[in-house]
């Protein structure tokens, strides 16, 4: 791959987010965690400083289901996330809905959770085929991984190997 490396992944959520920072030419998890949204977005302003060359986002679909005031926030917090990495990095973040992942890491779009979780695990996993993580002994490549970290790594896995299915924000298009 000749991608600039490494971008920070978000999955976003209302009040808390997970993030990984993936080397793109080795697909290694560099340094991930879920943070309250505000911590994340104080880490975010220093973009340049960290390093990360791009930044994709979890953006939020509409399937035609009513929804409630999570999602609402969720994507509030979305547009600051995108705003702050607008202003502190050379190219604007890139922003991925969940069904690319889907279909990127699964081949079905009506994979869910732990369908992409098992994927992750099969493909890279070397020793701890069952959960990916090994021990603090003898780590594997998902090792510290939890709750949405794995969906975090699942938005940058599929930005770095997949560039046609951004999504497009209105005005751009």
């Amino acid at each position: 791959m000749s991608e600039k490396c490494p971008i920070i992944a978000i999955d976003p959520g209302n009040r808390q987010s997970a993030y990984c920072v993936i080397d793109c030419n080795t697909l290694k998890p560099l340094e991930f965690g879920k943070v309250d949204n505000e911590e994340l977005r104080n880490k975010l302003v220093f973009a340049n400083e960290q390093g990360w060359q791009w930044a994709v986002i979890e953006m939020v679909a509409s399937y035609g289901m009513a929804v409630g005031r999570e999602v609402f926030d969720t994507v509030l917090w979305i547009g600051r996330f995108y705003e702050v990495l607008s202003i502190q990095m050379a190219q604007k973040p890139r922003l991925l809905c969940r069904i690319e992942e889907k279909r990127h890491i699964c081949h079905d779009s009506r994979a869910n959770d732990p369908a992409i979780r098992r994927a992750l695990i099969d493909r890279f996993a070397t020793h701890d085929l069952k959960n990916g993580k090994g021990t603090s002994k003898n780590p594997d490549f998902f090792y510290g991984f939890k709750a949405d970290i794995w969906a975090a790594y699942a938005v940058g896995l599929t930005a770095i190997e997949n560039h046609n299915n951004d999504y497009k924000i209105s005005s751009d298009c």
